[in-house]
Order: structure tokens, then C-alpha cells, then sequence
């Protein structure tokens, strides 16, 4: 990236450099941390309910307040609300490695998501306002391969740093990256803002965040209280009128953080539409397999990290030869077929059982993850071309945006939803199983006391040894059978996914649409 080869301005420099660290941070945090939630859950005495908070809790805000963190760096100054979401991110992502109890790191983690909300959007604005169109795209393209990079690099480091039990500084090496960014942007890159800018989009903000909180917290928390419960009645009820009243503010507001109008377009609909089934599938699953292979196959920390390096590799390799065919024959036809390759990938996993161990990786998992990301990897170029190719120059940011936080949103609402499903169905198994065991009901009470930790349930210690054995086999096999269910359904996203794209998706993109 020298001077003269590059041809960019040493702002310029400073610029990408700030943007892609910032956005590693983002990354390295969401892929590592899934790989280290065992150990992270044996160190704190976790409950699965907990668990899912602890992703959910950062999650849940960073989709929900990502159209808005947009919306404040437009109006009030790009690197002003960059610089404070960093110091959000930053301080919080402290708290996280320093907590030492399950509430702190979750209330910690929604801090995060507030942070990242106001940091991610500004990466890719700030970095638009310093490139003119010439040099633009190269730095985009710059900024999406080291972001590609800092994604293969999170599950091996969270591996690594969880099997030495020193999981905390996923957490803590965000503090000194975060200070060089807040050097580099306070010293080097220039303000900018957005001098059309609309007023923000209060109403819309408050209700998107109700709807999705409303929702998440129902489902995350049913299987602890029950469905019948009245706080999780309402809790999902008040999730579902806000999101409907979301919708209504939208198409009433003079300045709507998701214009509606731009669904007019098929094509935007169906990338839209494709983008929500398939991003469901992956965040749901990718929350369970780590758990899968550490805490039932026995796979180190590590070895599953490792494990999961097809995924992010194909896509890498892929995705440049995805979206240079796309340029050239349409975007319709590997939106049809890279999501096919991924529902099959998702569904091999549920052929696989409790495996001998790593030793039968390659016969095993390998193929689920290489066919995931090849699947991804024809689907991620073609699908952004898609939703901006739809649209005007003027509406980029927006509809870029949208696409983002339909991403996001469809992973938390993945994650509520399938958890609540897998931990009802686990808890159910086990009891049933145990109840026709000839063992002290005392015994068996705290066998489904330690079945809410899910795939860390421990078997008592004052059972025989006979017993000790078939509890952990059904234990394991309760956790299997509940995986099974979440990969069909990942399974049956993806499909619907391909589906979006055969009805809605036009082959070339000739004109913009709105």
C-alpha cells in the first residue's frame, strides 16, 4: 500500500487504516466469542438461557440501533459519533473481561451492541466521504478483504485463547486497538457529515428496538417460565405491536430510517427477503455448532476453531469470482443456487450423531462447512449487488443499511427463537428419559436442574457408576436430537432463501428500479 502504487492521499491512508481496525474489532469479537461460549459458560456457571442473552444482548442492539447510528453520523459529524461509539465499545468490551457474574457480562454485552451500533455504520461512511469515486471501490475492496481476514483469524484466536482459559481477552484486546483508532481518527481523518441530512427518525427507532427486544426477550426466556406465562404473553405481544407499529410510522414519516417505497422494487423485496431467511439460518446454527463440537464431540477449543475455517475461506476465495459472474450473466442464478449448496450443507449435520471425535472431522463436519461456505461464498457478492443494483445512487446508504440490519435482525430473532425451541425440546427429552429411571426423585430433580445449562449439564456425582453412563448418553443424546432440529430448519431457511430469489429476482440488472 505504498504511495505510489496505491495513489492514495496519506488522509486517505490514515482513513482506511482506522476503519479496517475498527471494523476488526467488530469482527474478531463476534467470531471468536462463539467458539469460546464453553469455556466462557463453564467459568461463570452459565444457564443456556444465559447463554443466549450473552450473544442476543449485543446483538439485539447493534441491529436495532444500526439504522439510527447511521442517521446520527449523517447529521451531527461522521468521526464525532464513530469516536463515541468506540469509547462505548471499548469501555463496555472491559467490563465483559472483567465480569464475574452472568448479569454483569450480559448487561456489559448491551453496551457493546450500543457501541457497535454507532461504530460499525460510520466505518463504511466515513470511509466513502474520504475517496472520490476513482479510488472508492479499491477501498472498499481494501477494507472488505483485511474485514474477510480479521473473520477467518476470530475462531482460531477464540479457540486458542479459550483452551488456555484466557477467554477474558477476546474481550480485553479491544482496549488498545480501540486507542490507536481514536488517535489515528483524532489526528489524521477529517470530519464530515451529511449537509442533506433529514432530522432522525425517533418514533421508528424506539419501536424497531421495542419490537425486537419484545420478542427476543419472550422466546429466550419461555422456556424458564412457559408460554403461558403472562409476562411472556405480553412481552411477545408488545414485541409484535411495536413492530407493527414500526411499519406504520414508516409509512406515515416524512423521514423514515427504512423507506418503504424502496420495496416497491422486486428485486430490492426479494434480496431483502433471501437475506433474512438465510442470515436466520446462519445465526441460529452458528450458535449451536461451537457448543456441538467442544461440549459433545469433544473437540478442544482450538481443534473447533479450526473446524470452521472452510466456512470463512470459501467465502473469501469465492465470493471475488461470485460477484465478477454476477457483473457479467445476473445476479438470479447463483442467488438460487449458493443457498441450495448451504441448505445442504446444514442439512448433512443432522447426519452425523455423536462422532468418535476430531480424528473424524474430515469424514464428518468438514463437508457440512465446506459446503456452507461455498454456498455463502456464491451468495454474499451477488446478493449486495442485488439489493444496490435495485436502487439509486442517492438511496446507496439506505438501502445498504437496511440490508445490514435485516441481517442482523434475522440472526437475534434466529438465535430467540430456535433457543427457546432447542431448550424446551432438550429439557422435555431429559425428563422424559429420567423419569422412567429407578433413581431418588431428589436425584432426579437435580438432573433437570442441570439440564438449563444445556450442553454443559454435568451428571451428579452420588450416582453409580451405571447410571453416571446412561445419564451422560442421554444427555448427549438429547443435545443431538435438539441440534437436529435447528439444522432442518436452517436447512429450510436457505431453501426458502433460493425460493425469494427464483420468484422475485430479475437476471440482469438493466435499470434502477427506484
Amino acid at each position: 500500500m505504498g504511495s505510489n502504487k496505491s495513489g492514495f492521499t496519506p488522509i486517505q491512508k490514515w482513513t482506511l487504516l482506522s476503519t479496517i481496525l475498527a471494523s476488526s474489532l467488530v469482527f474478531i469479537d463476534s467470531t471468536a466469542l462463539n467458539v469460546a461460549l464453553p469455556a466462557l459458560q463453564k467459568d461463570l456457571g452459565i444457564t443456556g438461557t444465559e447463554l443466549l442473552w450473552v450473544i442476543n444482548g449485543y446483538a439485539l442492539f447493534l441491529s436495532a440501533l444500526l439504522l439510527v447510528g447511521g442517521s446520527l453520523g449523517d447529521l451531527f459529524g461522521r468521526n464525532k459519533v464513530f469516536l463515541i461509539g468506540l469509547g462505548v465499545f471499548s469501555i463496555s468490551s472491559l467490563i465483559c473481561g472483567f465480569s464475574q457474574t452472568p448479569v454483569q457480562l450480559i448487561v456489559a454485552r448491551v453496551f457493546q451492541g450500543i457501541g457497535g451500533a454507532l461504530l460499525t455504520p460510520g466505518s463504511l461512511s466515513i470511509l466513502s466521504s474520504q475517496f472520490g469515486a476513482e479510488h472508492r471501490g479499491k477501498a472498499i475492496g481494501l477494507w472488505s478483504t483485511f474485514s474477510a481476514l480479521t473473520a477467518i483469524f476470530g475462531p482460531v484466536l477464540g479457540g486458542w485463547l479459550a483452551g488456555l482459559g484466557l477467554w477474558r481477552v477476546i474481550f480485553f484486546i479491544n482496549f488498545p486497538l480501540s486507542i490507536l483508532v481514536f488517535i489515528t481518527m483524532m489526528t489524521k481523518v477529517p470530519e464530515s457529515k451529511n449537509p442533506d441530512a433529514m432530522k432522525l427518525d425517533i418514533w421508528g427507532a424506539v419501536l424497531v428496538t421495542l419490537g425486537l427486544a419484545g420478542i427476543t426477550f419472550g422466546f429466550i426466556e419461555a422456556p424458564k417460565h412457559g408460554f403461558g406465562n403472562p409476562q411472556i404473553i405480553f412481552s411477545l405481544c408488545m414485541g409484535g405491536l411495536a413492530l407493527i407499529g414500526f411499519i406504520i410510522v414508516q409509512s406515515h414519516s416524512t423521514h423514515p430510517m427504512m423507506p418503504l417505497n424502496l420495496f416497491k422494487s422486486s428485486t430490492f423485496s426479494g434480496g431483502n427477503l433471501l437475506t433474512l431467511f438465510v442470515y436466520a439460518a446462519l445465526g441460529g446454527a452458528m450458535f449451536f455448532l461451537p457448543l456441538n463440537l467442544i461440549q459433545i464431540q469433544g473437540y478442544s477449543e482450538l481443534k473447533a476453531g479450526l473446524a470452521m475455517l472452510p466456512i470463512i475461506i470459501s467465502i473469501a476465495g469465492i465470493s471475488p469470482l461470485a460477484g465478477k459472474f454476477a457483473d457479467r450473466k445476473g445476479v438470479r442464478l447463483p442467488l438460487i443456487i449458493g443457498p441450495l449448496i448451504t441448505s445442504t450443507g446444514f442439512y448433512l449435520f443432522s447426519t452425523y450423531g455423536i462422532t468418535p471425535g476430531p480424528g473424524a472431522y474430515w469424514n464428518t463436519f468438514f463437508l457440512s462447512f465446506l459446503l456452507l461456505g461455498i454456498g455463502m461464498g456464491i451468495t454474499v457478492a451477488p446478493l449486495t449487488t442485488a439489493v444496490m443494483g435495485a436502487i439509486s445512487e442517492d438511496n446507496s446508504g439506505i438501502a445498504s443499511g437496511i440490508n445490514n440490519t435485516i441481517a442482523r435482525a434475522a440472526g437475534v430473532l434466529a438465535i430467540a427463537l430456535l433457543g427457546a425451541m432447542v431448550l424446551l425440546y432438550f429439557q422435555k427429552s431429559i425428563e422424559n428419559e429420567i423419569s422412567v429411571m429407578d433413581i431418588p426423585s431428589g436425584m432426579k430433580n437435580e438432573i433437570m436442574l442441570e439440564s438449563s445449562k444445556f450442553a454443559a449439564a454435568e451428571v451428579p456425582v452420588d450416582l453409580s457408576e451405571a447410571n453416571k453412563v446412561i445419564v451422560q448418553r442421554h444427555l448427549n443424546n438429547s443435545f443431538i436430537g435438539a441440534f437436529n432440529r435447528v439444522v432442518y430448519i436452517a436447512s429450510l431457511l436457505c431453501l426458502l432463501g433460493s425460493v425469494m430469489a427464483f420468484i422475485f429476482i430479475k437476471g440482469k440488472q438493466q435499470v434502477k428500479e427506484i
